[in-house]
């Protein structure tokens, strides 16, 4: 016959001895000097020494928008969209999405024309006619006006300031419009970028899944490099 206790008398030996041990550490942490005193939190990530802007023209789009805007998100990252009036209107909720979290949306004209081929009666309807819009759905009147291929003149820049529009136009061109792949796009913005970049991206006027899919690297790689994200239409 068995020597060995039995099994339940072996369970409650090695319950006592978990206990025991339990109790021994607690004892030996409450006699180290640094007992009860409190944890240090971690120090804040340093702010970021550069910015840049991030900038998304003619949309809203459906289709793209809401992606980008997650990805944003994502990366802590808050960006300015010219917004072209016609895609307002076509999607409203889009653009109070876009405003409530977190972002700019500013004047883009309504369908995007050069301006500088426009007489005064339809530069002034291009540019009212959407604010009228922005404005229903963000509560806020746009500031500035992006021209529409950045086509910009004398006139032009009088007539904007004549409807009290800075003119905001970009520092570094994406060229997401050619749609040259994303590993293109990754690379041309990252090597050009510098502190205080204006960049255009789009997020609409036509396929921008390219531009989807660049987004996280680009964001990555200018955190890691220390960049910072600002409004591109501050006062």
């Amino acid at each position: 016959m068995s020597s060995r206790p039995p099994l339940e008398a072996r369970r409650y030996a090695v319950l006592a001895l978990a206990l025991t041990l339990i109790a021994a550490l607690a004892a030996l942490a409450a006699c180290s000097p640094d007992a009860g005193k409190p944890v240090a939190a971690l120090p804040p990530p340093p702010a970021p020494t550069k910015y840049v802007a991030l900038t998304f023209d003619d949309g809203p789009d459906p289709a793209f928008t809401p992606k980008i805007l997650d990805i944003l998100d994502e990366y802590g990252a808050k960006a300015t969209f010219f917004a072209v009036g016609k895609e307002v209107e076509r999607a409203p909720e889009l653009t109070r999405r876009v405003h409530d979290r977190g972002h700019d949306v500013q004047n883009h004209t309504w369908s995007h024309p050069d301006l500088r081929k426009l007489s005064w009666a339809s530069f002034q309807q291009q540019v009212e006619a959407t604010d009228g819009l922005i404005l229903e759905q963000t509560d806020t009147t746009p500031r500035c006006l992006r021209p529409p291929y950045g086509g910009t003149n004398s006139v032009v820049k009088k007539r904007a300031s004549a409807l009290g529009k800075k003119l905001v136009l970009w520092t570094l061109d994406s060229r997401d419009w050619t749609r040259p792949g994303q590993a293109a796009i990754v690379q041309h913005v990252l090597t050009a970028v510098q502190d205080g970049s204006v960049i255009l991206f789009h997020d609409g006027g036509g396929d921008r899944s390219q531009t989807v899919a660049a987004l996280p690297a680009i964001l990555k790689a200018l955190k890691a490099k220390g960049y910072g994200f600002r409004l591109a239409c501050r006062p």
